[in-house]
């Protein structure tokens, strides 16, 4: 059976090789070619993309979507969505998440790929009850690490659990790269024999075994794959969507994507490519190989904010001490796989021990995640460190969100003078500093204009 494919240049390759810089006319310049290539989604949204298109480049991150269905009449559009945190880095009310999917679906979104970052099944469930409800294709994700307790049946449990929640399909998520081939071919095998959803893999290029993995996957199994148009990808990246196509075809798992389509949308990729190269927003490292990744299971963008923290700090010179407590802080939290919001957690819990020594000073969030805010932990939390840093306060074994009340219509109410409508009150929810300014000047421009035309005419 034919591979599927799912473009991530529009989303997570921009994401990943240069912090979500791309603006909504490049996406939209792109979006209207690739709609015809014969792709099974273009990830276009959710991720990063909400919070950049309000905190640097001065868009609306609803708007981005509207543009974007609207030139894309034949391919399903997709959003990376973080189960209970929505697309922000706490836990919102069910309220909030239930009408963040529904105004998604409504504004173009067709699949909605849900995940945590600690695989607790409790933070996915409102997600998935809510994309069902309307209309929309609820894929949950898997956040792929090793460690003592991420075993295969872990894996296959958790796929079952998935299944029985009423998921349309299961991404394996390996945010980090560090999936090897031997492994995927493992892992897809039993998840194949274990469960009838349709199955997906999600990498990255960081460690340099990315296609060897992709092509242990779909030959034991893996219905789809994320790739990424050449020009955004390999580096911390996704595998080129060319390279991949050429390499499947005359075989029966041949994507067979239309090539004069990919042709025509790369001279436009590589000009966007080259400004942000030359502005300096692509680090020409983000392009290259790092196998260390596959040691310390450091995520791409883990990284580069490692080596902010560190270069804020003019401490650069302690890079390979914070690399090497990552793992360490990683096994004493409990094995919490590196990926959004805990890779920053626990990468500037790293930062903090190798600079101020050992739990000297600790992160907020470290200290709600210890408290049990963020959800169950994969693994048993170092009992030392727990004491060190809980001591005999309550620790939160039910699911965060049941603690919270409803939140929407007190938001609403909040900011009726400056919210024009609920996906506003959205915005508001999730980054309510940023979208205030962005709001505020938005609509101050939006009254200029109207008024400047008025005189006009």
């Amino acid at each position: 059976m034919a591979v599927k494919i799912v473009e991530t240049s529009l989303r997570d390759g921009h994401q990943s090789l240069f912090a979500t810089r791309m603006t909504t006319d490049e996406v939209v310049s792109m979006a209207k070619i690739l709609d015809d290539a014969g792709y099974y989604a273009l990830e276009v949204w959710g991720g990063a993309t909400f919070d950049a298109c309000m905190r640097f480049l001065n868009e609306d991150p609803w708007e981005r979507l509207r543009k974007i269905r609207a030139v894309c009449k034949k391919t399903k559009l997709q959003m990376l969505f973080r189960g209970q945190n929505i697309l922000g880095y706490r836990h919102y009310s069910d309220d909030v998440v239930d009408m963040f999917c529904k105004k998604s679906i409504e504004n173009g979104i067709d699949i909605i790929r849900v995940f945590d970052a600690l695989n607790d099944i409790r933070n996915l469930r409102q997600a998935v009850k809510s994309t069902k409800k309307y209309g929309g294709e609820c894929q949950i994700a898997l956040s792929y690490t090793t460690s003592p307790v991420h075993t295969i049946d872990y894996y296959v449990n958790f796929a079952k659990e998935v299944e029985k929640l009423g998921a349309d399909s299961l991404c394996i998520k390996d945010m980090a790269g560090v999936l090897l081939p031997e492994d995927a071919t493992k892992l897809f095998t039993a998840l194949k024999k274990n469960t009838k959803l349709q199955l997906e893999l999600h990498s990255h290029c960081t460690g340099g075994i990315c296609e060897m993995t992709y092509m242990a996957a779909v030959k034991a199994g893996c219905d789809i794959v994320d790739t990424s148009l050449s020009p955004l990808s390999g580096g911390t990246g996704q595998p080129s969507t060319q390279a991949f196509n050429s390499a499947l075809k005359g075989t029966d798992l041949a994507p067979n994507l239309n090539e004069d389509v990919l042709h025509e949308c790369e001279p436009i990729m590589d000009k966007v490519v080259s400004k942000y190269l030359s502005n300096g927003t692509l680090n020409p490292k983000a392009l290259t190989t790092n196998p260390n990744i596959l040691t310390y299971q450091v995520p791409g963008g883990m990284l580069s904010n490692l080596m902010s923290q560190l270069k804020g700090q003019n401490a650069m010179d302690r890079y390979d001490d914070v690399l090497k407590e990552v793992p360490r802080v990683r096994k004493e939290m409990g094995y919490p796989p590196l990926v959004t919001p805990l890779s920053q957690m626990v990468g500037t819990q790293a930062v903090l021990n190798v600079l101020m020594g050992r739990y000297k000073m600790v992160a907020k969030e470290i200290k709600d995640y210890l408290h049990g805010k963020y959800g169950q932990a994969p693994a048993p939390v170092d009992e030392d460190i727990l004491k060190q840093i809980v001591g005999d306060d309550e620790i939160i074994t039910c699911r965060p969100a049941d603690l919270l009340q409803p939140e929407f219509e007190g938001l609403k109410e909040k900011y009726k003078d400056i919210a024009k409508c609920d996906e506003d009150v959205l915005s508001l929810a999730l980054f309510e500093n940023v979208a205030t300014e962005f709001l505020k000047n938005k609509y101050t421009t939006e009254k200029d204009e109207i008024e400047e035309f008025n005189l006009f005419i």
